[in-house]
Order: C-alpha cells, then sequence, then structure tokens
C-alpha cells in the first residue's frame, strides 16, 4: 500500500493546549511512515486548504514538535471560518477534495468544535462521491465544553483551572480591602450558551462565605430583584461580594445581557461585555464601589497555569485519532469517557461525527444550586478531576520558553487560485 499524507487543521477559538493534540497527531503519524507519509498543516486553518496554503511539518524538529505540548495559541494558525452546507457551496467541498487529491492527502484531522465536526463529517460523505475517499476524522477542541458525548473536552480542564484560580486569589484581594474600599468584584468568563467556565469558578470556595458568592449561569434566566437581594445580602454578611458571570448570561426571554447586535463568521450572536453590565446595575441600585475584570483570551491562553490532566487528553485524542484512522475508521472523534471519579481515571473511546456535529451539551440542571447561583457536590465531582495537576512549561529568565516552528510551505499543484 503506498502511503499518502495527511491533512490537520485548527479551527475556531484557540486553547492552552490545542498545539498538544497536534504534538499527539504528528509524532504519532511519524511512527507510521508507511501507511502515513507526512502531515501537512493548515495555515490559518481550513483556509489553509482552501487556499492550497498547507505547511510542511516534515521540515520542523522533533524538539519542537515535542515543545508544542507546552505552547499555547494555535501554532498553524486557527481560522473562524465555517463552510456552507453542501447544498448551498458545493463548491468550497470540491475544492478540499481537489487540494487533497493533489497532495495525495488521504488523511483529514479536523481539530475543533461543533462546527467542525460537521465540516469533518461533510467531507467524509463528498469525498467518497467524488471517487477520492478521505479518511476524516474530528478531534475535540474547545474551552467551552459543550461538545456532546465525549465527557469533557480538551482546552476546558485549563481554563477551568485558570478560572478557579483566579477567582480565589482575586476575591483575597477584595477582602483585604473590603471595609474601607472595594465591595463587590465581577469577573467575566467565556460561555455563549454553557455555563462550564462559569461552574469552575465554583470550585475556589469550599464554605458558604468563600468566593465565588454569585454564579450568572447561561442556563438559567437573570433575575435582577433576585440578583441583587442577594448581592446586598452578601455584602451585608461577608463584607464583600464576588460575581463569576458568563458571557452569555440572559434573560428569561432569550436576550443576552450584553448583546452587541453584531455577528461572527459562524453567525452567533457578537457579546459586548456583561461584567460592566452587572457592575454597572449594582451601583445604579445598591451603590456599592466595585471593580470588574474581563478574563477574555488570558482565560484560554494561560499555559502557565494548565491543568495536567487537560495536557493529557489533548494529546490523548490527537494520538488516537492517528491510530483510529489508520485502523479503519473514519468518521468518528475521540471521546473521553471517564471510568470512575475517585481516583478519576479515563480512556479514549469513539463516536460517530454524526452524532455529535452541530450539537450542544449544556450544563445539567443537577450540577447547579437550587437557588441558582453555584454549584452543587455533583457538579464539584465533575468538575474536581479536570483541574488537577500541574505541567508548567520550561522557563528562561523568568518567562515560559515557548516555541515557533519553521512554516514552511507545500509548494503548490493547482493553477487556479481559490478566494474565500
Amino acid at each position: 500500500m503506498t502511503a499518502m499524507n495527511a491533512f490537520y487543521a485548527q479551527s475556531g477559538g484557540v486553547t492552552a493546549v490545542i498545539n498538544a493534540s497536534a504534538c499527539g497527531v504528528i509524532e504519532t503519524a511519524r511512527k507510521h511512515r508507511n501507511r502515513i507519509a507526512n502531515v501537512y498543516a493548515g495555515r490559518n486553518g481550513i483556509i489553509g486548504a482552501l487556499t492550497e496554503d498547507m505547511i510542511d511539518t516534515s521540515r520542523e524538529s522533533a524538539r519542537t514538535i515535542a515543545a508544542l505540548k507546552h505552547t499555547p495559541g494555535g501554532v498553524f494558525g486557527s481560522a473562524r471560518y465555517k463552510l456552507k452546507g453542501l447544498e448551498e457551496n458545493r463548491a468550497e467541498y470540491e475544492r478540499l477534495i481537489d487540494v487533497f487529491r493533489a497532495h495525495n492527502i488521504g488523511y483529514f484531522f479536523y481539530n475543533g468544535g461543533n462546527d467542525s465536526m460537521d465540516t469533518a463529517h461533510k467531507v467524509s460523505q463528498l469525498s467518497k462521491s467524488m471517487g477520492f475517499p478521505v479518511t476524516c476524522l474530528g478531534i475535540p477542541k474547545t474551552v467551552d465544553n459543550d461538545l456532546p458525548i465525549t465527557d469533557n473536552c480538551p482546552g476546558f480542564g485549563s481554563v477551568a483551572k485558570y478560572v478557579a484560580v483566579s477567582t480565589r486569589e482575586a476575591a483575597l484581594d477584595v477582602l483585604s480591602m473590603a471595609k474601607t474600599s472595594t465591595k463587590v468584584f465581577v469577573l467575566e468568563v467565556m460561555g455563549r450558551h454553557a455555563g462550564w467556565i462559569a461552574a469552575a469558578a465554583g470550585l475556589a470556595g469550599t464554605r458558604a462565605e468563600d468566593a465565588p458568592h454569585i454564579i450568572l449561569f447561561p442556563e438559567i434566566p437573570f433575575d435582577e430583584t433576585a440578583f441583587l437581594k442577594r448581592v446586598d445580602h452578601c455584602v451585608k454578611k461577608y463584607d464583600y461580594c464576588v460575581i463569576v458571570v458568563s458571557e452569555g448570561a440572559q434573560y428569561a426571554d432569550g436576550r443576552f445581557l450584553a448583546e452587541a447586535g453584531t455577528r461572527d463568521a459562524f453567525g452567533h450572536a457578537q457579546l459586548g461585555g456583561v461584567a460592566p453590565v452587572v457592575a454597572n446595575m449594582i451601583r445604579d441600585r445598591l451603590g456599592y464601589k466595585y471593580h470588574y475584570a474581563v478574563a477574555d483570551y488570558l482565560q484560554r491562553s494561560a499555559r502557565h497555569i494548565a491543568s495536567a490532566v487537560d495536557v493529557q487528553q489533548a494529546y490523548a485524542v490527537g494520538k488516537a485519532a492517528v491510530e483510529f484512522a489508520l485502523a479503519g475508521e473514519s468518521a468518528v472523534m475521540p471521546v473521553i469517557k471517564r471510568v470512575s471519579d475517585r481516583p478519576y481515571r479515563w480512556r479514549i473511546d469513539k463516536a460517530p461525527l454524526a452524532k455529535i456535529a452541530n450539537k450542544e451539551k449544556k450544563l445539567p440542571r443537577r450540577y447547579i444550586s437550587k437557588d441558582g447561583f453555584s454549584i452543587t457536590e455533583a457538579g464539584r465531582r465533575y468538575l474536581a478531576p479536570l483541574i488537577r495537576g500541574e505541567d508548567y512549561p520550561p522557563y528562561i529568565n523568568g518567562l515560559p520558553n515557548y516555541v515557533s516552528i519553521k512554516g514552511v510551505a507545500v509548494p503548490k499543484r493547482l493553477n487556479r487560485n481559490f478566494v474565500v
């Protein structure tokens, strides 16, 4: 059997550990050169395939590829680019197959979230009908932790650890000055429709008086009266109040607290920052002095405080994707199966892309307290193992030593340019 090449692409918002998945793919493929001749990476994600702009990973040293495991961001470049449906724009999918055919690419590894799994599934179907079947594997990635079937998503454990640690540290800061200064601190975290990241902040405290005193989840309709009453109660009882709010917090009618009125490339509503909305509400109604922070990119890029479990799982799904492909599996995604909570044990399984594509897993109601402002013991049991362990990157002169790549381009073989 003649060895074929593989194409790997990163998609959507990156994480602290997505490059660990890339490392798992490339290192595993290099062990099977009789089956996978080379791994080409899309420069800026799937756009790299559409425009025939690919990176030759064989030009990167083994040391560089290994260092991807501790480097945040998306080393090959990612993109928020959603391919339309086959009926709407078949030309994009046909272009992918044309590029794959030209470069003898028989394997497609797509590292992303819900939309990416849909793309990988469609490419698997179309490639067969075009007479050039491509083995397509999804590789899970999302800090939002909202992919179904898999117990959790690589990228989530590290952002959860960052948010829990930041909440605990900021709370100590606020408490130390609460008598004469700031009474309320608001931390905004990611999570458009699912409150997994906000829930992780609940790990910061174990007693009633511990921060966070209030968590605002997308799954729980925002009740301004109940919220303000709770803030006032906490300040009067504990001297201060720490609030963690998901960017997707919304009213009962589905309106986001901070919708900006615009949409991104995936058609999602752009959110304009919920932390100042909540903070100003407290100031106007209760008069308490406040500070707020928006974790934004800091939460998903904080490799210096990554969860060791998350790093291990991110590498494992990349490695498993190659192994599944070589075993003849296609249109599937490696998933994490939890074997036990205490001790925490897990294994890698697989699930069909058709059952994952465009589906979203929200935070279960049983993980949210009855009053809707904190997590339950069941939620804590689920979340706690995912943030365990430290996997510090190497440091030089006090700063993390992250890797960069040569990024040598694969020579183009098609004459026709493609505009995205």
